[in-house]
């Protein structure tokens, strides 16, 4: 298991822009696929972005495709949401996520939670209007 810690959470005004980070301490980071998935109060816990270990692939929901952007850095057991635009509808608890497999979009697009085994604690992203 890798711990992971998510940071960058807050409270911003619609149309702002924010980052999160999610920092792992075990070099197995580099091994794993890794994503950004949020839950907002009274909801099930959705899919937002995942990127391939290698940094390359991506994939996004549709919701925020063309305003978020996931990164990582294997180098520093690191991996970033870069937010921007945000909309009340993006209120919710922010949680990175990782799991082993290919890294190729069809494993990548398994976006449902119980495909996914590592989770941080989670870090609040407020919107306000």
């Amino acid at each position: 298991q890798v711990p992971l810690v998510e940071s960058g959470g807050g409270l911003v005004q619609a149309g702002d822009s924010l980052s999160l980070s999610c920092a792992a301490s075990d070099r197995t980071f580099s091994r794993y696929i890794m994503g950004w998935f949020r839950q907002a109060p009274g909801k099930e816990r959705e899919f937002v972005a995942a990127i391939g270990w290698r940094g390359e692939t991506t994939f996004y929901a549709d919701s925020v495709k063309g305003r978020f952007t996931i990164t990582r850095d294997n180098t520093n057991n690191t991996m970033w949401l870069q937010m921007n635009s945000l909309k009340l509808e993006d209120t919710a608890v922010y949680y990175c996520a990782g799991k082993l497999g290919a890294d190729s979009l069809s494993v990548l697009t398994r976006t449902a939670p119980h495909h996914w085994s590592l989770w941080g604690q989670g870090t609040q992203v407020t919107v306000s209007s």
